[in-house]
C-alpha cells in the first residue's frame, strides 16, 4: 500500500503516517510518531505536507489532532486536478515538426506495406513514375485510391494495359546496360516512397518526407508531361533534331560509369 500511495506523490513517511491516520482519526502527532517509530521533527514535517497536499485535515488544540482525508476524496481530487493539468499541457503545448527522415525497407512484403500505407494515408493526390511492368505491384492499392476520390497521375515506361484512369505512356530509353528499374510514389506532395526492382537486386526502397525529395519528383513529373507532350506534337522533328531517343544531346553528357533507372 505504501508503494501505491507513493505514487500519488507522497514520500514513504508521509504514506506511512498517511495510513496511521486512516486506521485511527484525530490523533496527535507524538502519537503518529510513536507507531510509525521516527523522530516527531519529521513526523511533524511529513504531517505538514500531507495537509499542504491536502490528504490530512487538523483539530486545533492542545494538541493538535490529525486526521486523514478520505482516500476516495483524495482519488477524487488528484484526478481532477490531473484531467486540468492535462487538458492545460494538450492544449498548449504544440508537438513540435519532426524534422524530415528516411527510413529503409526491404523485402517485397514490407515494400507493399509501406506503399501500402502511405496510399491509403493519401487525402488529395498521388504521382507514380514506375515502368510499366512493376505497375501490377501496387495497382490495387491506386485502384482503391482512385475510388477514395484522390487523383492518382502515372505515368509508365511502356504501355501497362492498366484499369487505373490517368495513365500517361512514356517511351523508353535505349539506355545500355540497365539491370534495375526504378519507382517513386509522392503522396499529397509531401510524402514519398522510392526504390527499384530488379532481378540482379533486393527489392528496396527508401520513404522520406524530406521537402527537398517531393520537389524533385514532382518536378521529375512536369517534366515528364512536357516532353510526352512535345514529342506528341513535333515527335519527327525532334527525333531529326536530336535522335530518337535524344543521344545527339544526352551523348554529351553522359556520365561514365552511370545510367538512368
Amino acid at each position: 500500500m505504501i508503494e501505491r500511495l507513493k505514487k500519488l506523490g507522497l514520500s514513504e513517511l508521509e504514506a506511512r503516517c498517511y495510513l496511521e491516520l486512516h486506521e485511527e482519526s484525530n490523533i496527535s502527532g507524538y502519537e503518529v510518531a510513536k507507531r510509525v517509530s521516527v523522530s516527531r521533527t519529521n513526523v511533524y514535517a511529513a504531517l505538514r505536507s500531507l495537509a499542504d497536499k491536502g490528504m490530512c485535515r487538523t483539530i486545533e488544540g492542545d494538541p493538535v489532532l490529525y486526521a486523514a482525508v478520505p482516500i476516495e476524496q483524495v482519488v477524487r481530487y488528484l484526478r481532477s486536478e490531473f484531467d486540468r493539468t492535462a487538458d492545460v499541457l494538450v492544449s498548449e503545448l504544440k508537438p513540435p515538426k519532426a524534422a524530415p527522415a528516411f527510413y529503409n525497407w526491404q523485402g517485397e512484403d514490407k515494400l507493399r506495406m509501406a506503399a501500402g500505407r502511405l496510399i491509403a494515408s493519401a487525402q488529395a493526390s498521388i504521382v507514380v513514375d514506375i515502368w510499366s511492368e512493376d505497375l501490377s505491384f501496387f495497382e490495387e492499392a491506386l485502384a482503391e485510391a482512385e475510388r477514395r476520390g484522390v487523383s492518382v497521375l502515372v505515368v509508365t515506361l511502356g504501355s501497362s494495359g492498366t484499369r487505373l484512369k490517368n495513365i500517361f505512356v512514356h517511351k523508353r530509353m535505349d539506355w545500355p546496360g540497365i539491370t534495375s528499374r526504378s519507382f517513386s510514389i509522392l503522396c499529397d506532395g509531401s510524402r514519398a516512397i522510392l526504390g527499384a526492382f530488379g532481378e540482379s537486386l533486393k527489392l528496396t526502397a527508401l520513404e522520406t518526407d524530406h521537402p527537398s525529395i517531393a520537389y524533385m519528383l514532382l518536378s521529375a513529373f512536369y517534366h515528364d508531361l512536357i516532353i510526352m507532350e512535345a514529342e506528341k506534337d513535333f515527335g519527327p522533328q525532334l527525333a531529326a533534331a536530336y535522335g530518337e531517343h535524344y543521344e545527339t544531346i544526352t551523348g554529351r553528357f553522359r556520365i561514365v560509369g552511370t545510367h538512368p533507372v
